[in-house]
């Protein structure tokens, strides 16, 4: 019999809440009562635009066991399953805190400007080769997600993974202490939400705040190759962390040698610690390679076998918008498309960039990017934008669309041969894209996620 997540009497001692109607038992929890599960607590979040409480009757009908609430809705039978607590955010919180408390599990917790996902979903796949591992699902790394995960670990797994993100100071320390993981990961730093920062060494300091949370004993897994390597490190060795570092750098524990890449996968050969390992991740992208190591690092430190970990990369796929491949019917043949649509940063355009030109298009035919405004850069952001131009330049790509008011600075910035064409939205350069494009071609999407750059993917392979 499988134990429950939940138990009505665990909750109530963990929230220190009131239950009223029958016991129950929990198989899961959910704050969307649209796609609860039968069996999840559901908990009735109140934010500013919409209010769970709302929808308690709905998730109820819907096979949620119960709700945890801090005021009764309208329309419940007397006998509804509730747990009634001062504030549901406060309560979904305490519910983390207590998963946590309870778990004796190995825990690894990742952050950086970007790659975070990517590398969390590694993680995933290379601890749950070798025991039962939780991890958080999407980007749940934020003040909801981040308890919301917590409190959905089985108290049975070996392994947990948690992603912890932040746009401003002071934003992770909460997260990673309620986390508190024995391995902290920082994939990089770099010029990412720069309109909250006054620059490297605070975006820096921020992501450095997941050391404050870690157990005593813990190892930081740092990037070695970065230039705020050394602020990191001090930071880690602050509070007694071990340092690992993963990298190119020669001094690096986890040295990548060689990388490779092809339209599918990246071949990587590294030294870990002084031992060789061949190993093929199953995305493509350097910078995929490059994780790989910090992941291998994460694994060895919790206890787990890097070789087998390395080995089971190859099943790795790109998450959703951030890499993800498809063959589209177009006109007589087939196009291409690489979704890179859920965010965006000048690094990781650039890194985008080098997969798009990794790509084999048919015969004559081309590499297109389609890219839209990257948010939150700041002062810098028009120079940000038009310096991609380089990039562009630099691998090659034959074509560039772009979306946005702050895009418009790439297109003047780019030379004319390469100009597909500027549109001031995503919705607006779906048409000037669809005329463009030929059987054959390989065309890459990315923007922020504020830019909505999904909509071009959409109507891509639905062959607008």
């Amino acid at each position: 019999m499988t134990m429950p997540l939940w138990t009505s009497d665990d909750a109530r001692t963990a929230t220190g809440g009131r239950l009223s109607g029958p016991g129950w038992a929990a198989s899961g929890v959910s704050i969307d009562s649209r796609t609860l599960s039968p069996g999840d607590l559901f908990i009735a979040l109140a934010g500013p635009t919409h209010d769970g409480h709302d929808h308690v009757a709905a998730a109820l009908k819907a096979g949620a066991c119960a709700a945890l609430v801090h005021r009764r809705p309208d329309g419940l039978a007397a006998d509804a399953p509730l747990l009634t607590v001062d504030d549901t955010m406060a309560g979904l919180q305490a519910l983390g805190v207590a998963a946590r408390a309870r778990s004796e599990a190995r825990i690894v917790a990742v952050t950086g400007s970007v790659g975070k996902t990517g590398t969390k979903e590694m993680l995933a796949l290379a601890l749950s080769r070798q025991g039962e591992t939780h991890w958080s699902v999407g980007s749940f790394n934020n003040h909801w997600g981040v308890p919301l995960s917590l409190a959905r670990m089985p108290v049975t797994c070996a392994y947990a993974v948690f992603e912890l993100g932040m746009n401003h100071p002071g934003e992770i320390v909460p997260l990673v202490r309620m986390v508190r993981p024995q391995v902290a990961v920082v994939t990089t730093v770099a010029a990412v939400h720069m309109a909250h920062f006054t620059g490297l060494d605070q975006i820096a300091d921020a992501k450095a705040e997941i050391f404050q949370g870690l157990e005593a004993g813990g190892v930081a897994v740092l990037p070695r190759d970065n230039p705020q390597f050394r602020r990191l490190a001090a930071a880690a060795a602050a509070v007694g962390a071990r340092i690992e570092t993963f990298g190119s750098h020669i001094d690096a524990d986890a040295r990548l040698l060689d990388c490779g890449v092809d339209p599918a996968s990246t071949a990587v050969f590294a030294l870990v610690h002084d031992h060789a390992l061949a190993f093929r991740v199953g995305v493509s992208g350097c910078h995929w390679g490059t994780n790989a190591l910090a992941v291998l690092l994460a694994v060895r430190a919790l206890g787990g076998d890097e070789d087998a970990a390395a080995a089971s990369l190859d099943a790795m796929a790109p998450p959703k918008g951030r890499g993800e491949r498809r063959s589209v019917d177009w006109h007589g043949g087939r196009i291409a498309v690489i979704d890179e649509s859920y965010n965006a940063s000048p690094i990781s355009m650039k890194a985008a960039m080098g997969t798009l030109a990794a790509a084999r298009p048919g015969a004559g035919a081309r590499r297109i990017a389609v890219l839209g405004d990257m948010l939150e850069l700041g002062a810098e952001a028009e120079s940000l934008h038009a310096g991609l131009a380089a990039a562009v330049e630099g691998w090659g790509i034959d074509l560039v669309f772009t979306a946005g008011p702050l895009m418009a600075a790439l297109d003047r910035a780019l030379p004319e041969q390469r100009r597909g064409g500027w549109a001031a939205d995503s919705q607006g350069v779906v048409p000037l894209v669809a005329a463009a494009l030929q059987p054959g071609d390989v065309v890459m999407v990315k923007g922020s996620a504020g830019s909505r750059m999904s909509r071009v993917v959409k109507a891509l392979c639905e062959g607008t």
